[in-house]
């Protein structure tokens, strides 16, 4: 074979890889878990929370009373932002506004800084809280840990930190389901080193990775004991307990 058909060749060999790539990757970002009935239903406002979009925000909030603390939340990898509406709207029926930033291809990664947007966009705020779920949860923490000036706080969901927080100032609350077979139990336990000293972790008896969101269950996951909508009241429970409780709100 001549030195030009071998190039030709090779050519033609490394397009058909790079189409294949191409696909595979388009494929993987476009694959993924969506909200259910329930969790579009919580988009709706009502005479206790409005709720409304900005951009990639989708924002709760209470038509009284609203509290001086918000949360930010960023949602878990591969899952549709809304999946997390009836969380934040639990919070929002509280007294708290509650924002979710919804992420390039569902992912967290690709927005790490996304919360520098509802920073903006509600200045009304006094303190935010972070709030994330597995991935988004991970890329919450990466967020508290270059703008501890301008957060309050953090909240896990199944999820552990990137980087060492073990030196912030700010509380770090980690809730997480006892039936979870998502989360990497090695990295959890890891990352109890990467937190700082008074953080509080609490198991959700009976819960698991998936039922934070309002998404079906995440494939690999443990079944539950007990509803999505359970573990979800648990968790808004807790993180108003944690807040209130020790006075970290203002």
């Amino acid at each position: 074979m001549k030195k030009g058909q071998i190039i030709k060749r090779i050519i033609k060999i490394s397009g058909i890889v790079l189409v294949a790539l191409i696909i595979g990757i388009l494929t993987y970002l476009g694959d993924y878990y969506y909200a259910d009935q329930t969790a579009h239903e919580a988009l709706i406002s009502d005479d206790q929370v409005t709720v409304r979009e900005a951009g990639n925000l989708t924002i709760f909030t209470p038509t009284a009373g609203q509290d001086e603390t918000g949360f930010i939340f960023y949602p878990g990898g591969k899952v549709e932002d809304v999946a997390y509406a009836p969380l934040m709207r639990s919070l929002a029926e509280q007294g708290y506004s509650a924002v979710i930033v919804g992420m390039p291809f569902n992912l967290a990664v690709f927005n790490a800084n996304g919360a520098d947007k509802v920073l903006e966009t509600m200045p009304e705020i006094e303190q935010w809280i972070m709030v994330g779920h597995s991935l988004g949860g991970a890329m919450a923490a990466d967020y508290l840990a270059g703008h501890e000036d301008q957060v309050e706080g953090l909240v896990l969901l199944g999820a552990y930190p990137n980087k060492s927080l073990a030196q912030s100032r700010h509380p770090v609350l980690s809730l997480y389901g006892s039936e979870d077979q998502i989360i990497d139990q090695q990295g959890f336990e890891g990352g109890r080193d990467k937190m700082p000293v008074n953080a509080i972790y609490h198991e959700i008896s009976g819960g698991n990775h998936s039922s934070f969101g309002n998404y079906g269950e995440q494939a690999g996951d443990g079944t539950a004991a007990i509803s999505a909508a359970e573990q979800q009241a648990i968790t808004v429970t807790k993180i108003i307990e944690i807040w209130k409780g020790n006075g970290y709100d203002k």
